[in-house]
C-alpha cells in the first residue's frame, strides 16, 4: 500500500474528524435543559460522516489526477467569499448576509438560470431560517 495524496488528507481528515468527536463538540457545545434535539446531534453526525468517508479514501484511494492551479484558485476564492460572508453575517445577521451569500456562490459555480438564481438566493435561507428557528427552536445569528 503505497502513500498517496488521498490516503495523507484521509488520514488528515480522519484525525480530525476524531478530535472533533472526542474533543471539540464535548468541550463546546452545551448541554440545555429542555428541547427535542440535543445540540451536539448534528454536529456528532457530521463528525460521524467524516470519519466514515476518510476511513473509506484511506482504504480505496481514487486514481485522480490532481487538477491545475486554476481549481486551486478557485477553491480559495470560494473558502475566501465564505469566510468574508460569515463575518458579515455576525455583523448583519443571517436574514440579511443568507440571500446574498446563497447568490454570490451559485453565480460563482456558474449557475445562470434566473428560477435556480431565485430559489437559491431567496427560498433556501427562508427555508433554513423556518427549519432553524421553529422545529429546532434555535436562533440564528
Amino acid at each position: 500500500m503505497h502513500i498517496s495524496a488521498d490516503r495523507l488528507s484521509g488520514a488528515f481528515f480522519l484525525l480530525l474528524g476524531l478530535a472533533l468527536y472526542f474533543v471539540v463538540i464535548p468541550a463546546q457545545v452545551e448541554t440545555p435543559e429542555g428541547g427535542n434535539l440535543a445540540p451536539q446531534t448534528v454536529p456528532n453526525f457530521i463528525s460521524f460522516v467524516l470519519i466514515i468517508c476518510s476511513a473509506c479514501l484511506i482504504v480505496r484511494p481514487t486514481d485522480h489526477e490532481t487538477r491545475g492551479a486554476r481549481s486551486f484558485v478557485l477553491g480559495g476564492a470560494y473558502a475566501g467569499v465564505l469566510a468574508l460572508c460569515i463575518f458579515v453575517m455576525s455583523r448583519f445577521g443571517f436574514e440579511i448576509v443568507a440571500p446574498f451569500m446563497s447568490l454570490a456562490i451559485m453565480l460563482m459555480i456558474g449557475e445562470r438560470r434566473p428560477l435556480w438564481l431565485l430559489g437559491g438566493a431567496i427560498l433556501m435561507p427562508l427555508l433554513i431560517w423556518f427549519l432553524v428557528t421553529y422545529p429546532l427552536g434555535r436562533a440564528l445569528p
